[in-house]
């Protein structure tokens, strides 16, 4: 490879599906678009039709191809394959760079990039947690086990990068402070989606969009509903979107809060298509990172209520009034009532659009990675690549 010529990147990550998958996708677009050479290594396991035609639409952003192996979500005898496997597939792309994006992500990418270098074979290691493992603490024996994993995997990768501000200080209080290189580099959306997205005439007041699993909130949300009709003295309408786990604990939640009628349930769609169903955007999750939603949301011009959880304070303010307590719903929905009775909410609680898209594009993210790639890459030759 020339000092700036073409970079062969590898992101290896468990789950097609949220937040991990977004970000690697619009990286993938701008660098391939950039001149670089890019492949994916993920799970097989996961995800359905929906993020198959995701999948699709990104294959020619690819290169090096798209891998996908048996990757379990917790720690198991059958990662012995799952390693071994993908050391085979990444050994013959010849990568320059191995990012791993979140727990099981990062230790792909940092083993295998470690045993490479182990053959003198120079290769830059990147970890981004993504949340992930720092959603546990050291008071459980299994988030005692998984702190101290990222611990003794630190050393084997040459730079941490975080998210938000949030990811890293959640890093140096539960494992520990960095002994790599560590980077805050905001999640970016693309150009294209900073357009507004009109709702339909037949709107519904509330939407619900991500995974239908307990740490996202879709019980807090149907909770908060109910009330926010009972504040307002009024029926009101919602829909969810998505697909998980806990879909049909859901279904009969609403069912015994007599909502059936009135929050509807669609499965996995566009973002974009999901923000015209609807008035306000409600993220009502109890622990995050750095969510994109929030940012598409805001992008398309749609207000946004969310928990105060994550980096959610560094992006509409740590003052918002749009900001919840997380897991209570009286809190969500006092403020959701107050967004169907505010004429002036939308204007109240959108941030100023040319700073917010100055600090979460995906063409300032890309761009920032790719200089850190070089950067790692250079300290090893003692030359600017």
């Amino acid at each position: 490879m020339a000092d700036d010529g073409p970079l062969r990147i590898i992101h290896c990550f468990r789950s097609p599906i949220g937040g991990i998958f977004r970000h690697v996708r619009d990286l993938a677009e701008f660098h391939v678009k950039a001149g670089h050479d890019v492949g994916i290594i993920c799970d097989s396991l996961t995800g359905g039709s929906f993020e198959d035609s995701l999948f699709d639409e990104i294959r020619p952003y690819l290169p090096l191809g798209l891998v996908r192996l048996p990757i379990s979500r917790s720690i198991s005898p059958r990662d012995v394959n799952a390693f071994r496997d993908s050391y085979r597939e990444i050994k013959g792309l010849r990568p320059d760079v191995l990012h791993g994006h979140g727990a099981k992500g990062g230790a792909i990418a940092r083993l295998i990039g470690s045993a490479l270098r182990v053959n003198r074979y120079r290769v830059a290691r990147l970890y981004s947690p993504h949340g992930g493992s720092l959603h546990y603490t050291k008071r459980t024996a299994g988030g005692l086990a998984i702190l101290t994993a990222e611990r003794l995997l630190e050393p084997m990768g040459d730079a941490l990068t975080f998210v938000c501000d949030y990811e890293r200080d959640a890093y140096f209080a539960r494992v520990g402070r960095p002994r790599v290189r560590a980077e805050r580099i905001y999640n970016g959306i693309h150009d294209r989606d900073f357009e507004t997205v009109y709702p339909r005439e037949d709107a519904v007041d509330f939407l619900y969009i991500g995974m239908l699993r307990d740490l996202k909130g879709p019980d807090v949300f149907i909770d908060a509903f109910a009330r926010t009709e009972r504040l307002v003295g009024r029926p009101l309408s919602a829909v969810m979107v998505g697909d998980g786990p806990d879909r049909e604990k859901y279904e009969q939640m609403m069912l015994q809060l007599g909502l059936g009628r009135r929050i509807g349930l669609l499965p996995s769609m566009k973002a974009r298509e999901a923000f015209a169903l609807a008035r306000n955007v409600v993220v009502p999750s109890r622990a995050e990172a750095m969510p994109y939603i929030v940012l598409e949301a805001l992008a398309a011009r749609k207000p946004v209520i969310a928990s105060r959880v994550g980096g959610i304070p560094e992006v509409l303010g740590p003052d918002s009034i749009a900001l919840t307590e997380p897991g209570n719903p009286q809190s969500l929905a006092a403020v959701m009532a107050q967004a169907v009775s505010d004429p002036a909410w939308l204007r109240k609680v959108m941030p100023e659009p040319a700073a917010f898209q100055g600090a979460f594009s995906a063409s300032v993210m890309s761009a920032s990675l790719l200089d850190l790639y070089r950067d790692i890459l250079a300290k090893q030759t003692g030359k600017r690549l």
